[in-house]
């Protein structure tokens, strides 16, 4: 009986193929499995780079092309006749020497650039690579047929030009190389690109070695794994080895923070990790996320990934002020009322005075005394002010008290809280029922066993408090993901300073964006630092992507209409297109533009997501249209503080906006239309 591995390529191009076809390659594929009647017959490839690939007759029009050695067939993609045989003949697989994954090249793109290398060759002496001897890139897993090629770079361009083509196991050491690093730090880069444990190396084995692979193959047993393989959304089944790694350590001695940009999996490894925990059976496992709309999107995804009901069961996925509702109704035996906007804004415009606004009394209240869990003004006196640029006195902070007593007061008379003042509470509670003696000696007093936190930068230090009492300190307490540059609200929080001294492991290769899309995106952001989660700032530096794509597209509209029209338009043509209606989403930062545009796209016909840009955080999608992108709108003027009265709260509000921007943006996979009509606001790239 054949054994078949499915490259998560294959599942994708299969995703795309309409229905006919898609049922007819499915048939094909299910046939070549059970070694049936009707099985798909393995053809030879001429003129091939390697000459274990082979094409078989998936469909009408359709091949699908494969690595055969033995019984086993490696399925790598699914394509239209004439594209398929062009892949089946530049390509060529092989096994890295140094850490037995499987690897994937375009042989013949390599080929065409090799005269080009040795042209320019001759104009410099110098050469990239000089300090390193071939038995040392050997050593580190350089493929010998790279060698030549290696030896005629003599600048980082090069190299970089050559990144599309070659398996990442092979660029990424050379890439530290190239920038100055040693062997050793080329070794661990290496190390980056499995999954697991190695043992000895067999580079003839290619079963072996798609078995060390399993971010490029997953092996069916049978019918109903093929079938689970071939429909479930390729994160499910194929984890990059970074992802992998994190996901299914066994033990983490101390909690572990994952960070990376946009695309780079840190979701797709906390429903992992949440997984792995509740097969361990060690107890309870809740996965947190920032919003309930979350929250029920996250427990679907979970659903997928774990098929046992019991294992299941073991993980609720919630949001931190659920938790805090949660915990404080059942110790005063009856649900909390909380405070809405409108009445909490009254409150602090009854406390402002000629000397400190409203905004400003509020910001006061949540960044330092609720993110400090001050008590008395003794403690507010006393304490440190980050991120807050208006020096206080000691008369003025007296002054700020007074006004936070104030509303306070009235929040505690008649009877109501904020989800802060709650989530505060909530830790105190369970600060007392354990007496604060969180520990492995006192286990199960705790609601959970294990907490993994998605969204983790927009936080705040009372939530993070509750998170930190909710889980005893032991093995595997705290296993959080997050982005400090994907950051929505003006959380900023090393984790330390909240009692987490966290392990940090850092992601750098987005897998959801095109190269365009992610430059075009870091330069929206603005490629600052940014502070949160870790002590001091955390760059975008090095974070790139694996594959090239389709730049955005920004569109200037004359009439807030004509956008519209022209929105509508497209979102037509990509249906056309054969794009699923789920897989498209169309944003907006004003409340009133999404309904607009929502009432307008259903008159045309056309049903798809249309959401804020807060609503877009944690989801992605092949297509995303951002629209309303101009000057007056997006930074929306009513969500930033006047720089006289506050100038760092300010500029803390603009990238704010821009990390929202930046948000929306990052969750198109395929490609992005961003429009707007008048002015462009001034955070788009010239």
């Amino acid at each position: 009986m054949p054994r078949l591995a499915v490259s998560p390529d294959f599942a994708r191009e299969l995703g795309t193929l309409a229905r006919p076809v898609r049922r007819e390659v499915v048939t094909a594929i299910r046939r070549l499995l059970t070694n049936a009647d009707g099985a798909p017959h393995p053809e030879r490839v001429r003129n091939g780079r390697d000459h274990r690939v082979i094409t078989l007759r998936a469909a009408a029009g359709h091949r699908a092309v494969a690595v055969r050695q033995g019984d086993t067939y490696w399925l790598v993609t699914v394509l239209p006749d004439a594209v398929a045989w062009t892949y089946a003949r530049r390509h060529r697989f092989g096994v890295n020497a140094a850490i037995g994954v499987a690897e994937a090249w375009d042989a013949e793109a390599l080929e065409r650039i090799e005269p080009a290398l040795r042209r320019s060759a001759p104009q410099t002496r110098r050469r990239l690579f000089s300090s390193f001897c071939d038995a040392d890139l050997l050593d580190i897993g350089i493929d010998h047929r790279l060698l030549g090629l290696v030896r005629l770079m003599s600048s980082e361009a090069d190299l970089e030009a050559l990144e599309p083509l070659l398996p990442e196991s092979q660029f990424a050491p050379l890439a530290t190389l190239a920038r100055g690093g040693s062997l050793a730090a080329a070794w661990r880069e290496l190390d980056a690109c499995r999954s697991a444990e190695t043992g000895e190396v067999d580079p003839g084995d290619l079963a072996a070695a798609l078995r060390r692979s399993p971010h490029q193959a997953r092996f069916a047993a049978d019918r109903d794994d093929l079938d689970r393989i071939l429909t479930l959304p390729h994160w499910c089944t194929f984890l990059y080895p970074q992802q992998r790694t994190y996901a299914n350590w066994d033990r983490y001695d101390h909690p572990v923070l994952v960070t990376g940009g946009a695309g780079t999996g840190k979701t797709v490894i906390a429903l992992h990790r949440a997984a792995h925990l509740a097969r361990a059976a060690e107890g309870p496992v809740m996965l947190v996320t920032f919003s309930q709309g979350l929250a029920t999107e996250m427990s679907a995804r979970l659903d997928m990934i774990i098929d046992d009901e019991v294992v299941r069961k073991r993980v609720e996925v919630g949001n931190v002020d659920r938790l805090a509702h949660r915990i404080v109704t059942e110790a005063e035996g009856r649900p909390p009322v909380l405070a809405d906007a409108g009445d909490l804004g009254t409150l602090w415009e009854e406390a402002a005075g000629a000397r400190f606004g409203a905004a400003f009394l509020l910001r006061e209240w949540e960044q330092v005394i609720l993110a400090q869990n001050l008590r008395t003004l003794e403690e507010y006196q006393a304490a440190s002010r980050p991120g807050r640029s208006v020096k206080l006195t000691p008369r003025g902070r007296a002054m700020v008290w007074r006004a936070v007593q104030h509303v306070v007061g009235r929040l505690r008379e008649s009877g109501r809280r904020t989800l802060l003042q709650l989530a505060s509470e909530a830790a105190g509670l369970l600060g007392q029922a354990t007496g604060d003696l969180l520990g492995e000696q006192a286990p199960g007093r705790e609601p959970y066993r294990h907490i993994v936190v998605d969204e983790a930068q927009d936080l705040h230090p009372a939530q993070w408090r509750l998170l930190r009492a909710a889980v005893p300190v032991a093995a595997n307490d705290l296993f959080v993901v997050g982005d400090p540059h994907q950051r929505m609200f003006d959380t900023r929080v090393a984790l330390a300073d909240v009692g987490i001294p966290a392990r940090r492991f850092h992601l750098k290769i987005s897998y959801r964006l095109s190269q365009e899309t992610l430059s075009w995106g870091v330069r929206l952001r603005g490629g600052g630092p940014a502070d949160g989660l870790v002590d001091g700032i955390a760059e975008l530096y090095g974070f790139r992507a694996v594959r090239d794509g389709a730049r955005p597209m920004v569109r200037e509209y004359v009439t807030p209409e004509a956008e519209i029209a022209g929105l509508i338009a497209h979102v037509a043509e990509w249906m056309e297109e054969g794009v699923p209606t789920h897989d498209i989403a169309v944003a907006a930062r004003s409340a009133e533009l999404v309904t607009t545009t929502r009432k307008a796209l259903r008159d045309a016909g056309i049903t798809v997501k249309v959401t804020s840009l807060h609503g877009m955080k944690g989801l992605e999608f092949r297509r995303v249209a951002v629209i309303g992108v101009a000057d007056g709108i997006v930074p929306a003027p009513d969500a930033l503080t006047p720089a006289s009265e506050d100038p760092a709260a300010r500029a803390h509000d603009l990238q704010r906006e821009r990390g929202l921007l930046y948000v929306a943006c990052t969750r198109a996979g395929e490609l992005l239309y961003v429009s707007y009509s008048g002015r462009a606001s001034p955070f788009l790239p010239s």
